[in-house]
């Protein structure tokens, strides 16, 4: 999984591990956490010292008192049934003097934008709020090292700048994993980027390692500047820094909104062609869906239609994935009306795992086609990126594998609607395309998706129409253009991403062409992604 993996950290000093899906990010992170070989076997050879230990000598529990870690899945980090109780809990553990504790829980979590969770039980979380919640608990014991495994996956666009300021300013080291850079802020000054088959493809500073033109060849996210600033040389023929690296393309809002004129003069880019929406599959009217003895969802009125694909925004906490289930049927819902066939992927995508490999696992979701006709399951696995994990145990894969492997088992069984909550969740460049891509093959064949994101660029490129949430209740609904605004977006606290605000509010331009302009961006990374190396050298 790793191989030949050379990495030093200094005091202090903060890094950004980049790198596609199934690298080894997340396994390189366990093994400095000594989770590997300590906890999860593994064969490991070579050395390393973390905080001065030795961590295949060093009891986990040692280990900890250095350093901290925020696993990709905060439902696996939390296990104290209130927010107070598992913040507090690393500090019970070093003899913290009890007058301390409390001061420096409520200071944690108001630090993260978590202090209103104060009084909840973490079983009641969103996945946003329990990722808050779970950095909240890493960070109060002051680690001398933190371990970061996509902090800001879970979280909404405005949530996601908020930790990231934070995170620069952290007083300690600390070794992050990431996807989502632009809306990270302030990225740390030096990179690591593994390549397909775990070993280290380019190391240096990170603005010199994104702007290198072979970094696309790895499948990672580079920011939206020095993406634009590719598309546009190469569509204007104008000379580049092809695998030089030396300097990275001029960065802002100003030089992002530039360039997006200049590559919607020099395309004048068509999105792929929609269908007409179809038949109503889905229709709920006054909608409530009640958790318990309250109703988190309330005054829903949605029109779920074949051919149209569907985005449920909102902040973190705001219904989102509560609202999935009901329209699944999964908890009580009120005024839900339709006959359609509905499959669900769950924002865990582990808690819907049934066989022991990934082709089993397609293979169980094919034996419940509805209408026939069923695909093999290696064509299955292929179009979500998966031929080289068809035989491996679903809960041995990496994060981004095991979503695009819920996915795929689920879409295999040909349900009329698709409720996908975070169905990009952990994904680099390329996967995020490929998911993409078979979401909008389900509305084109007559289907419908209804997801959950925070990846507004996502939601620009494939949503007909947009249900906005605060507060468990509608503030917005309508077609797409409309509503990604960032006037609108704000009535739920949202806002919009670097690149979608560039061409929006700098560049003053027409969001019913972000689909188009998105389009042909995406087409460039599959060019790269198809021609270039996946090794990039080093910077």
């Amino acid at each position: 999984m790793l191989r030949q993996v050379d990495l030093d950290l200094a005091a202090g000093e903060r890094m950004l591990l980049l790198g596609r899906s199934g690298s080894g990010k997340s396994s390189l992170l366990r093994a400095l956490a000594g989770v590997v070989p300590g906890t999860i076997e593994a064969d490991v050879t070579g050395t390393w010292q973390v905080c001065g230990q030795d961590p295949r000598l060093t009891p986990v529990p040692e280990l900890a008192r250095h350093v901290a870690t925020l696993t990709q899945d905060p439902a696996d980090q939390l296990c104290l049934p209130t927010v107070v109780d598992e913040v507090a809990f690393a500090l019970e553990n070093r003899a913290v003097p009890p007058e301390q504790i409390g001061p420096r829980v409520t200071a944690a979590l108001a630090a993260v934008g978590a202090g209103h969770l104060a009084g909840r039980r973490t079983s009641e979380l969103s996945g946003g709020e329990g990722q808050r919640v779970a950095l909240a608990a890493a960070l109060v014991a002051r680690p001398e090292l933190i371990l970061l495994d996509e902090p800001t996956a879970l979280l909404d666009p405005a949530a996601a700048r908020e930790v990231g300021a934070l995170l620069a300013g952290l007083p300690g080291a600390s070794l992050m994993i990431e996807h989502r850079l632009d809306e990270l802020g302030t990225l740390p000054a030096r990179s690591v980027l593994l390549a397909s088959d775990g070993t280290v493809a380019a190391a240096g500073p990170t603005d010199e390692l994104l702007a290198a033109e072979d970094a696309a060849g790895t499948g990672t996210w580079v920011p939206a500047g020095v993406e634009v600033a590719r598309a546009v040389r190469r569509l204007t023929r104008q000379p580049g820094r092809a695998g030089s690296g030396t300097h990275a393309p001029p960065s802002g809002p100003a030089a992002l909104a530039d360039g997006l004129r200049a590559l919607d003069a020099a395309v004048g880019p068509a999105a792929p062609a929609r269908p007409d929406p179809g038949d109503v599959l889905l229709h709920t009217e006054n909608l409530a869906v009640r958790r318990g003895d309250r109703d988190v969802v309330r005054g829903v009125d949605l029109q779920v239609r074949a051919g149209t694909i569907t985005a449920v925004l909102g902040a973190n906490g705001s219904g989102k994935s509560t609202l999935l289930l009901g329209l699944a049927g999964l908890l009580p819902a009120e005024n839900v009306r339709g006959t359609a066939r509905v499959g669900m992927v769950f924002q865990n995508p582990e808690h819907q795992f049934l066989a022991r490999s990934a082709r089993a696992e397609i293979e169980l979701g094919l034996a419940g086609q509805h209408d026939g006709g069923a695909p093999d399951p290696v064509e299955v696995l292929a179009a979500y990126g998966l031929t080289e994990v068809a035989d491996r145990d679903p809960f041995r894969l990496s994060g981004g594998q095991q979503r695009r492997l819920s996915l795929a088992a689920m879409t295999a069984m040909g349900d009329d609607v698709l409720l996908a909550d975070e169905p990009t969740f952990g994904q680099d460049r390329r996967t995020t395309l490929a998911v993409a891509t078979q979401l909008r093959r389900i509305a084109e064949g007559g289907g419908a998706v209804v997801l959950v994101s925070h990846d507004l660029r996502l939601v620009a490129s494939l949503a007909d129409q947009i249900l906005l949430l605060a507060d468990g209740a509608p503030v917005a609904a309508g077609p797409t253009a409309e509503v990604l605004t960032p006037q609108v977006l704000g009535r739920a606290g949202l806002r919009l991403p670097p690149l979608l605000e560039a061409w929006i509010v700098g560049a003053h331009g027409d969001p019913g062409r972000l689909p188009a302009l998105l389009h042909g961006l995406d087409q460039l990374a599959l060019e790269d992604a198809e021609q270039r190396p996946d090794r990039v050298g080093v910077v």
